[in-house]
Formats: C-alpha cells, sequence, structure tokens
C-alpha cells in the first residue's frame, strides 16, 4: 500500500522534534541538576565530545539553551536553559516520576524534591487544575481542533539511541528511552488516540514498517503496551497500566508544544476531562502539582537533593 500524501501531525510530534533524543535528554537532566559548562555535561551524560557539540548545538538552534561568556581571555562560555527551556520542566516531573514508578533498571541518581511553598518533600501530581483531580488517561477525551496540522511523511534519520544512557549518571535509565526515541513515542501517540492495529497506525505515523514492526515489539518487550488478538484474524496493540501510566509525559509534552508551536489557528487537539458519576465534563487544564499542599510546581519553587548511588562495598 502506498504511504498517503499526508499524515497527521500535533504538538506532541513537533515537540519530539527538540527533545525527542536521548542525548538531548541527558543533557537537558544535567541542565537540571546544575550543569553549565560542557565538561560538567560531558561528565555528567558520558556523551562523546562530537555527540555531545552536536546535541548542545541543536538546542541552542531551537532556543532552549543559551550560550553565556563567563570568561572572555580565553573566551569560555556556559550553557544555561531559556524559558522556553525552563518550561520543559513539568514534562522532566512526569518523566521522572513515570521512572520511579515503573523503573525495571537502577539508575545512579535519586532526587529529593521540597517544595518552598509548603516546606514538604513532595512527588509530582498530573492535576487538572479545573477540578484539582488527578489526571488519567482513562478519564479524558479528544477531538482534533483548529490547528490540526499536515505534512508529507518525512522523517530525518535518526537511530535509536537506547544505548545512550548506558554508563552515564542518569536519573531517568528507562524512560529515557522511550520518549528519546522519537518513533516509539510517535507508535505511542497513535495508541492513546485509539489507533490500535498495524496499518491504523502505520497511517498516522508513516514510517517505514520495519521500523514501526521493531518499535512495537520493543514496547511489548518493555510492557508498555501488548498483542490482543481480535476476532482469532489480527492483533491489535493495547496500553498495559504500565502503559497508561506513560501518559501524562505525553500531555506535559503536548502542552510544551501548544505554546511554542500551536499554529495562529488554535490548539491541533481540544482535551476534555470527564466529570465523575456521569456529570459533564469540562475543558483539561493541566498542570504538574505538589504532592502535599496541591499548588502548581515551578523550578523556582523547588529545591532538591541529588543523591549519588553507591557501589556495593564487596565482602572479602
Amino acid at each position: 500500500m502506498n504511504p498517503p500524501k499526508f499524515i497527521r501531525t500535533c504538538s506532541i510530534w513537533r515537540a519530539l522534534e527538540v527533545v525527542g533524543d536521548t542525548s538531548v535528554l541527558l543533557i537537558l537532566e544535567a541542565s537540571w541538576i546544575g550543569a553549565r559548562r560542557f565538561d560538567e555535561f560531558r561528565t555528567r551524560t558520558g556523551l562523546l565530545q562530537t555527540l555531545l557539540s552536536d546535541r548542545l548545538k541543536r538546542l541552542l538552534a531551537a532556543g532552549v539553551m543559551e550560550k553565556r561568556a563567563y570568561s572572555e581571555a580565553p573566551p569560555r562560555f556556559e550553557y544555561r536553559m531559556t524559558q522556553k527551556g525552563r518550561d520543559l520542566y513539568w514534562p522532566s516531573l512526569m518523566m521522572l516520576r513515570w521512572e520511579r514508578r515503573w523503573a525495571t533498571s537502577s539508575g545512579r541518581l535519586q532526587l529529593r524534591l521540597r517544595h518552598r511553598t509548603c516546606g514538604h518533600a513532595f512527588d509530582p501530581v498530573p492535576t487538572c487544575l479545573s477540578c484539582g483531580d488527578e489526571i488519567s488517561a482513562r478519564d479524558v477525551d479528544w477531538a482534533e481542533g483548529p490547528g490540526v496540522g499536515w505534512m508529507a511523511p518525512r522523517y530525518s534519520r535518526r537511530r535509536q539511541q537506547r544505548h545512550a544512557v548506558e554508563g552515564a549518571s542518569s536519573l531517568m535509565v528507562d524512560v529515557a528511552q522511550i520518549t528519546g526515541d522519537r518513533w516509539a513515542s510517535l507508535a505511542l501517540r497513535s495508541i492513546f488516540t485509539g489507533l490500535r492495529r498495524f496499518d491504523e497506525i502505520h497511517r498516522d505515523t508513516a514510517m517505514a514498517t520495519n521500523i514501526l514492526s521493531e518499535r512495537l515489539s520493543w514496547l511489548t518487550a518493555q510492557r508498555v503496551i501488548r498483542a490482543h488478538e481480535v476476532g482469532g484474524r489480527r492483533s491489535e496493540y493495547r496500553l498495559t497500566e504500565k502503559g497508561i501510566d506513560y501518559y501524562p509525559v505525553l500531555l506535559m509534552l503536548l502542552q510544551w508544544g501548544d505554546k511554542y508551536y500551536c499554529s495562529p489557528e488554535g490548539p491541533p487537539l481540544i482535551l476534555r476531562h470527564k466529570g465523575r458519576d456521569g456529570a459533564p465534563g469540562h475543558a483539561l487544564e493541566p498542570a504538574v502539582t505538589c504532592s502535599c499542599c496541591g499548588q502548581p510546581v515551578e523550578p523556582h519553587d523547588v529545591t532538591f537533593e541529588v543523591i549519588e548511588a553507591q557501589a556495593p562495598e564487596l565482602v572479602a
């Protein structure tokens, strides 16, 4: 079957064009916990110098980071997040939340968050500010909005980089492999919007069939999705509980993409939060809030303690 002339794009797609890369996520993580200079990023991420330099240039070009001089003789620069970069805080917190709940591998770092507003250590919670309830994928309806985009099915040449987190001082080992693989995330986007068969996902993403097959197999092996036989003739891909709990990551990426890449016509997706017990739904207003006081959390309101994992002692 010939690929369609145009495929659906949205703010998740546009956000993943920027952050759907494992090396980029490692750099952003390092920046959140204090890296500023090239050597600090290299030490924290474990990336090769040429790869690190390339990804920093991409983040500069995307307006996510900026260079600031800290020495004139010799000229030296540090890399700091712009407001656009700081607005990735909520997607990052949702990635951290998912990692804490579902990671099968053990990261070398742990992070203890404290909310200055209430003074308590907290967990980040995906919350609808309209009603105060925690957001679950099961409670959200969606429809195409006026800003839904259509594009020719072009993909840049990106290889999956699941190996990139190996040896890195990473907070988010497992989730970075999903979010950092743009094709895997796009397949999940399709499944979250009700497209469950291989041919439906293929039409929605227009990725090569061999790449789609590999990503679906890998997501199945990670127990994020499962194959479900329908009528004894075909399989559908359905989300597991682990997969459903990934929804807030995509939701916060959607919100970030809406802010920075939305078309003048409006948002590409309209989301509504279902009411309880048959009550009318309302417009979803997503935020990340403090588990203790329920208030939205922002980078300047949060302190953190980085806990380095200790190597096990050898017993003689």
